[in-house]
């Protein structure tokens, strides 16, 4: 359960996530980050201030003290907190089992002789209940406003005209307040604007706050001179609607979520409370008759400014005038609100930023020219319109809806059209690449072959080639191809993976390198950090990409052009991310993934009789314990486990944590001539001996071939050898999903057996040089891990099988590097390296030709069956940067 970091100050709602915290990020420390400069702005350089406003004479003086006392009020003790969480926030226990849980706690009481009038831990799930309903902490209750249509209503007038709506809110004010004072985000809030310079002097792009349009911001404000010494506060805001159950008759909520742009990137991707439910947005509903009426529609986008306006009204006076806020490192200081990035799916966005289905809410490119960018739309050219042009003209020529004003024109400073960031889910993932890309090809197959049963045939050999894909950390297995019917974001990130190696020889050049450049523009758009150069990079790629795409129009595949909205918005990434930083923090993935918690759990733990209240009422409760779990953590009082705590308290244990981690090895010790016969290679002895060379003399750079083994270091064949079935690989990688400081770690597998599927045996990357990319990594495959003592080392190394590379450049089609099985005198090249050298997994994939595969072929046998390999970039996102130079 909930555990606390001494050294990084953070807490975990889990054993497992503190576990592995503490295995990625301390026992392999973060490595140094390249140097940096930073300008800070000048005017808007949040100086601490007391409770009142007034500022510190010295701003460097300690923050005011909190209360550090151990209670844990309004809980007996530490196992009832832990207790309740587990219940009610982990297993979302039914009130039955709870029950039932308490009984037999209370019977195994009386058993070992306590009194029967002792409660263990609650009396009724009743009492647990109002004990998490008691917590201070996080306090934002929800409350409800109805509204209902105010023009005529005729006696026969639609149903939707009579009904009341409701708008379901908490203040976001306070909201806003509980989340600048969370100790959780102690080092990862930014307080000021700030231009971020790599050693070379090239400006680069990561958080919110390092863009440009953070510092514009702050420009605007610092006009008036009262605003001076403020901290910029800014809410990025995100809408999107969500299905709970389809089969228990289609219940749909729209929630609306809250995040502070000052929160890091990497911090709002870990969730962890930086994305927070502010609202639920009413669902109007018409009869089939009225369903598609202008008036209705109108009625709807109307309805939704409406409630945006009203969810946000309690922080616009603090637009304006500073309001004091507690800050996570405990100082006040005076915020200045703005509305901050608007984070939605495309039809979401129609609806925020009042325009037509089919056009661009950026620019004005029209909604039949998609296929270029078009100049930008900006709230005051959108007014000037609306004074110019009658309704018709708006929507005819603007793409404008002349009746439905944006709610960001209630709110200083405010451009809906500048704020809609860029969405990496539905723009590039679901959008461009599943509903575009991967649809055209089968298209084509379709269109190209001389019948349909062939057609069947071609694809159904992509999928076997898609199922084919080796094992490799993290990637999603596709035992049937493409054939499955409900594709999540996640499904069309792992098709990206191992999607263009499977349809060498089926279709034309151009059309993998079509696929190859946007693959290249989408991996880079996921960066956590981007530079000029990067961002120069995006758009030489997405340019490739416009020219290559050519070839579905050249094939019938797309007659009438690419005029598609989600695919137009990728003119406007490199720009966006110049605005709002790295799009990975401001990216719809981050809602998508907060409905989980805030609307399908609580859904699933519900009555389903009036869902929605008791979603409100849990997403309460689970603020209200996270809000407490963090306050205990920064008083210090979730140190170790429940047991351990339990031990403290009645002096049978130490005093402090000492943040260690089990780690469970499986591993076979054997001689060294055992080993040779069970690994089915008899030159290791000799393999060892070279080894040991290399590393007790490494100033000898002869390659092995030419060395006498008589002049390596001698090993006795009755040295005892560890094998080991895993190694972890921990390195630096904040583009993959990671923890606090961008740790990342990955099991390098070698076994015989491996879940009852034949062997694995990974391939990995090693590094001989200090040159970037391919030029300095060569690429192995894992034959054994070892271990062994010689003299008073202990010397960690990996067998390897070698692969080369063919030619000095990538393969000119997919763009990717081919290597082949490194043979000499019909034997695979194999030498001993240390595991120290070895970078992290790589993933290799087959060069397929125009072979189509065994129906009954199985991934397990793919490093063995092919004479030539891709090294796939697109594996994960780290390794995409590791290839690539940039």
């Amino acid at each position: 359960m909930a555990r606390f970091c001494n050294l990084c100050r953070r807490n975990f709602p889990t054993q497992r996530g503190y576990m592995q915290h503490n295995g990625s990020y301390h026992r392999h420390p973060k490595p140094r980050v390249p140097p940096t400069v930073r300008h800070y702005h000048p005017h808007l350089d949040a100086r601490p201030c007391d409770e009142h406003g007034h500022f510190l004479d010295d701003p460097n003086v300690a923050p005011p003290p909190r209360d550090n006392t151990e209670d844990f009020d309004p809980f007996a003790d530490r196992p009832s907190f832990e207790a309740a969480e587990l219940l009610y926030e982990k297993m979302a226990a039914s009130e039955g089992d709870v029950e039932q849980l308490l009984r037999i706690l209370h019977a195994k009481s009386i058993l070992d002789g306590r009194d029967p009038g002792d409660d263990p831990l609650f009396r009724s799930q009743r009492h647990l209940l109002k004990a998490i309903d008691s917590i201070k902490c996080g306090e934002a209750q929800w409350h409800t406003i109805s509204v209902r249509y105010s023009g005529p209503v005729a006696p026969d007038a639609p149903k939707w005209k009579r009904q009341h709506y409701v708008i379901h809110m908490r203040n976001s004010l306070q909201v806003l307040e509980n989340m600048a004072a969370s100790p959780d985000f102690v080092g990862s809030w930014h307080t000021r604007p700030y231009q971020q310079f790599d050693a070379d002097g090239v400006r680069q792009f990561s958080d919110l706050f390092s863009g440009h349009w953070a510092w514009k911001q702050a420009d605007i404000i610092a006009q008036d001179p009262a605003t001076h010494g403020a901290m910029f506060t800014p809410i990025a805001i995100a809408a999107d609607k969500t299905t709970a159950s389809v089969a228990t008759g289609n219940q749909e909520f729209h929630p609306v979520y809250m995040m502070a742009g000052n929160v890091t990137n990497e911090m709002r991707r870990a969730h962890r409370d930086a994305v927070v439910p502010v609202a639920f947005l009413p669902i109007p509903k018409a009869e089939a008759e009225y369903a598609n009426d202008n008036e209705f529609r109108l009625f709807k986008k109307q309805l939704y400014h409406l409630a945006l306006r009203l969810i946000f009204e309690p922080m616009r006076p603090g637009m304006t005038t500073p309001h004091v806020l507690r800050c996570p490192d405990g100082h006040f200081r005076r915020a200045i609100f703005g509305i901050g990035p608007i984070i939605a799916d495309y039809p979401e966005q129609v609806y925020f930023s009042g325009i037509v289905q089919g056009w661009c809410p950026k620019c004005l490119a029209r909604h039949d020219k998609l296929d270029e960018p078009g100049d930008p739309r900006f709230r005051a050219h959108t007014c000037q319109l609306w004074e110019t042009h009658n309704a018709g003209t708006l929507w005819d020529d603007f793409g404008v809806v002349r009746d439905v004003t944006p709610f960001t024109y209630y709110f200083p400073r405010a451009d809906v059209h500048e704020l809609l960031a860029p969405d990496l889910l539905h723009q590039l993932i679901k959008g461009s690449f599943k509903d575009h890309l991967v649809s055209w090809v089968e298209d084509y197959i379709r269109l190209t072959s001389p019948s349909e049963r062939e057609a069947r045939r071609v694809l159904d050999d992509i999928d076997r080639r898609i199922a084919a894909s080796p094992s490799f950390p993290g990637l999603r297995r596709f035992p049937n191809g493409r054939n499955f019917k409900q594709w999540t974001g996640n499904d069309s990130k792992a098709l990206m993976k191992v999607f263009l190696p499977a349809l060498t020889g089926y279709v034309p050049d151009q059309m993998i390198q079509c696929l190859a450049a946007f693959l290249e523009f989408a991996y880079l758009a996921r960066r956590p950090t981007h530079d000029t150069r990067t961002l120069d990079a995006m758009d030489t790629a997405l340019a490739r990409f416009c020219d290559l795409r050519e070839i579905f129009v050249e094939t019938d595949v797309r007659p009438d052009g690419f005029s598609l909205p989600r695919q137009h918005a990728l003119f406007h990434f490199t720009w966006m991310i110049k605005l709002f930083g790295s799009p990975n923090g401001v990216c719809t993935s981050i809602s998508e993934s907060k409905h989980i918690a805030a609307v399908k759990r609580p859904w699933r733990a519900s009555s389903r009789n009036n869902p929605l209240i008791q979603i409100l009422r849990t997403n309460t409760r689970l603020a209200k314990l996270a809000a407490l779990r963090a306050e205990f953590g920064r008083r210090g009082m979730l140190q170790g486990d429940v047991v351990s705590y339990a031990l403290r308290k009645v002096g049978l244990a130490p005093p402090h944590d000492e943040q260690e981690q089990r780690e469970v090895r499986y591993a076979t010790e054997q001689e060294i001539s055992v080993i040779s016969q069970y690994l089915r290679i008899p030159t290791l002895h000799e393999l060892i001996r070279r080894f040991l060379r290399e590393q007790l003399f490494p100033e000898y750079d002869e390659p092995d071939d030419v060395v006498p083994l008589d002049v390596c270091p001698w090993v006795a064949r009755s040295t005892r050898v560890t094998v080991h079935s895993s190694a972890t690989a921990v390195f630096f990688a904040p583009s993959e999903l990671s923890g606090p400081g961008g740790m990342h770690s990955e099991i390098i597998r070698c076994s015989s057996h491996w879940r009852n599927e034949g062997a694995r045996r990974d391939t990995v990357f090693v590094q001989l040089s200090d040159d970037p990319g391919m030029e300095g990594m060569a690429v192995g495959r894992v034959r054994a891990l070892l271990s062994f003592a010689y003299g008073i080392v202990r010397y960690e190394c990996a067998l390897l099988e070698w692969f080369e590379r063919e030619g000095d450049m990538p393969d000119p089609v997919t763009g990717m590097w081919v290597v082949r099985p490194e043979v000499q005198h019909g034997r695979p090249v194999m030498s001993i390296v240390s595991v120290d050298t070895i970078v992290r997994s790589c993933h290799l994939i087959g060069v397929y030709g125009r072979t189509r595969l065994p129906t009954d072929f199985h991934f397990t046998h793919s490093l063995d069956a092919f004479r030539r390999y891709y090294v796939n970039p697109y594996a994960d996102y780290h390794v995409h940067e590791l290839l690539n130079s940039l």
